[in-house]
């Protein structure tokens, strides 16, 4: 298995200063090729530019700029135009199937914050003291870091990131041949149902609540947010007050993530040790969080009529807060992990069917959901919450899919 470790870093001051360096020579070379790129597709013989053409001038550009390019490891760089080589074939495979594309954008030094070293003990070296008690990583151009390591590294240590979170560092090792923890069966299966009311309602009928962590700082966010738009968006120099106002709002936010990924880890966690099998519904939140198309008013020119924007607004911002994208993903891989099965299910219809394994009659029909909260069905009057409806038939579509695999 391949998994992925994060370590808080502690860096001395000293240390400090050379990765905010180390950072703002990377984002210089990333938007320098991005540059050379855009130059070159904008000459008059439409060159196009490629990774093997700008890994090929780096040796150059290091003995020319040896104060800033020429301290940093020759494979982390060659990593940064990987990152932009990436993004421009992820907006040429846009174009052609027709999507919007995108195209990649030049990153200002706020929002460059990684740098990966693609292999162990080429520019970094994971354990770098091994006679030291006191866990360090050493990377090229900034010195042994010690690294808050709160949990042992299993496998082999493959690539070694370093990444900026608002005042803080993290190192992110990539490891592969990591044993799988395997949990004992317990020969139990179930479904569960994601939503906003309740984070999401199982196959039994019990509801996990939501916890809703950015309305708990809403008001608060809010004040900040007001306190940062008084100053000025474009400014040549930041004012002291100005980057306070910017970390406010930074920190909060950055409180909600941690908050919200801790629930996730806890209620994944939970699911995989008391279940074999868990099918939940094949979701598409950026489809689902889309905002209406707009309507047009056939009897007045530039004019519309209401879509309902204001409250799929509010939906959206219910739907992006439970994190159930996130949530999924993690569950996936802990089970993996765990040696369990994970099973995602289409999501059609099953609030809207009458649930057999419930004693229903199985009629589907848009009338059955009453309200958000209750189900009845019309054809035969079984009433039940409607996500343990939903949670039942996903488990019985999981059923269906088994016995197809089999």
């Amino acid at each position: 298995m391949i998994h992925a470790y994060k370590f808080l870093l502690r860096p001395t001051a000293r240390q400090a200063v050379a990765l905010g360096e180390m950072l703002r020579d990377h984002c210089s070379l990333y938007n320098g090729a991005l540059q050379e790129r855009r130059d070159a597709y904008r000459h008059t013989s439409k060159t196009s530019v490629k990774y093997g053409d700008q890994s090929a001038q780096l040796k150059a550009i290091r003995a020319f700029d040896p104060e800033r390019q020429g301290r940093w490891s020759f494979s982390s760089q060659q990593a940064t135009l990987r990152r932009l080589d990436k993004a421009f074939a992820a907006f040429f495979r846009r174009v052609k199937a027709g999507q919007t594309p995108g195209y990649p954008r030049f990153k200002g030094i706020g929002h460059f914050d990684t740098v990966t070293f693609p292999k162990d003990g080429d520019g970094c070296r994971w354990d770098s003291t091994p006679h030291d008690p006191v866990t360090r990583v050493r990377l090229q151009g900034v010195g042994h870091v010690r690294v808050h390591q709160h949990r042992p590294v299993q496998g082999r240590v493959k690539t070694v990131s370093v990444k900026r979170e608002g005042n803080r560092w993290y190192a992110i090792l990539a490891c592969d041949n990591v044993p799988a923890e395997e949990l004992p069966p317990t020969g139990a299966v179930i479904g569960i149902d994601m939503g906003t009311v309740h984070f999401l309602t199982t196959s039994e009928g019990e509801h996990e609540p939501n916890p809703r962590f950015l309305g708990t700082v809403a008001e608060e966010l809010a004040e900040a947010q007001r306190h940062l738009a008084t100053f000025p968006k474009r400014t040549r120099r930041r004012t002291k007050k100005h980057r306070a106002a910017a970390r406010r709002v930074a920190k909060l936010y950055t409180k909600v993530r941690r908050q919200r990924l801790d629930f996730h880890h806890k209620t994944a966690r939970a699911l995989v040790a008391d279940n074999d099998v868990i099918a939940h519904e094949r979701l598409s939140t950026a489809g689902m969080t889309r905002s209406p198309a707009p309507k047009p008013d056939p009897d007045q020119d530039g004019a519309f009529l209401p879509n309902g924007a204001a409250a799929k607004a509010g939906l959206n911002k219910s739907i992006l807060d439970a994190g159930w994208g996130q949530f999924l993903a993690i569950l996936a891989n802990k089970a993996e992990s765990a040696g369990r099965l994970v099973i995602p299910v289409d999501s059609r219809n099953t609030s809207r069917t009458c649930p057999p394994s419930l004693g229903g009659c199985g009629h589907v029909a848009k009338e059955n959901r009453v309200t958000q909260a209750e189900f009845q069905c019309t054809a035969c009057g079984f009433t039940a919450n409607a996500d343990h409806v939903g949670a039942s038939n996903i488990l019985d579509r999981a059923g269906l899919v088994l016995c197809a695999a089999a």
